[in-house]
């Protein structure tokens, strides 16, 4: 059995890399085609040239944490279930609830470390390297620097080792997180009228659109990856740029030259001035 039923979790679970690369894979595809089916806007930048510094970087970002660190997420979970840590390991819950609420709370934090890492120089140094890409697609959900995949996952360690969600949730998060970040960057058209729907309760293609315009008053919107409810609760929320999807531009202020979509000048982003 892949998932764990109630009370198995400590054995949780056996197949985890393999169903994280079929997700991703599964999604990967299926936006892709979705891009070349109904663009939302034209590519500025040679594909060839941005895909393969984007996923050079992906490749990087999914070594480097195994190196690092000697437990990850879903293990810590698993390990504080077996100690009986974390707040919600203190006062039982079912399971399900257990569950939603592991996965609301997560979803939360990462809301709030992606506003710190707009507000915070040096985060922002770390981030911006994401905001330089001139196009928007896909592969934009890969292009995180390793060093902020680093502080990323330490921010989870210590959220699951306060919180002591089950290590399903921590699993499902991340799968959601992963595939919800492809699919709000993608570069494909959702209909008005479902995208309307569908920003009621997650961060859409157009929604999330806005937060990489070039302008100050719009790259500070719109910080949620799967949720929008975060933005519209704490007032960062904005449904459209200002000039436009077609007529905005993407990207950051002093980084607009193509050779930043090149490999190792996205590794070096934060040591470069602006």
């Amino acid at each position: 059995m892949i998932f764990p039923d109630t009370g198995s979790q400590l054995n949780f679970p056996q197949h985890e890399a393999v169903i994280r690369i079929g997700c991703f894979l599964v999604l990967f595809t299926v936006i892709a085609i979705a891009e070349l089916l109904a663009p939302r806007r034209p590519l500025t930048v040679k594909k060839s040239l941005r895909w393969f510094g984007n996923l050079s970087v992906h490749l990087v970002n999914g070594i480097l944490p195994r190196l690092l660190f000697p437990i990850l997420p879903v293990g810590m979970a698993v390990l504080w279930a077996q100690k009986g840590w974390g707040l919600l390991n203190i006062a039982p819950l079912p399971e399900a609830v257990a569950i939603i609420l592991g996965i609301l709370a997560l979803d939360l934090v990462i809301y709030a470390q992606h506003v710190l890492f707009h507000r915070v120089r040096f985060f922002w140094r770390l981030h911006r390297m994401h905001h330089t890409d001139l196009d928007l697609d896909l592969t934009s959900a890969l292009r995180f620097h390793p060093l902020e995949i680093v502080v990323s996952l330490l921010i989870k360690i210590a959220v699951v080792a306060l919180l002591g969600p089950p290590a399903v949730a921590v699993f499902i998060f991340e799968i959601l997180l992963n595939g919800m970040a492809m699919f709000n960057h993608g570069n494909f058209r959702i209909p008005e009228r479902p995208d309307s729907l569908l920003r009621r309760i997650v961060v859409t293609p157009d929604m999330h659109r806005v937060h990489h315009s070039i302008l100050p008053r719009e790259l500070n919107r719109n910080f949620g990856f799967n949720l929008s409810w975060w933005d519209r609760l704490f007032g960062t929320y904005q449904a459209e740029p200002a000039a436009g999807h077609e007529g905005m531009t993407i990207g950051l202020t002093g980084f607009l030259d193509v050779r930043y979509a090149r490999f190792w000048k996205m590794i070096l982003n934060p040591f470069e001035k602006g």
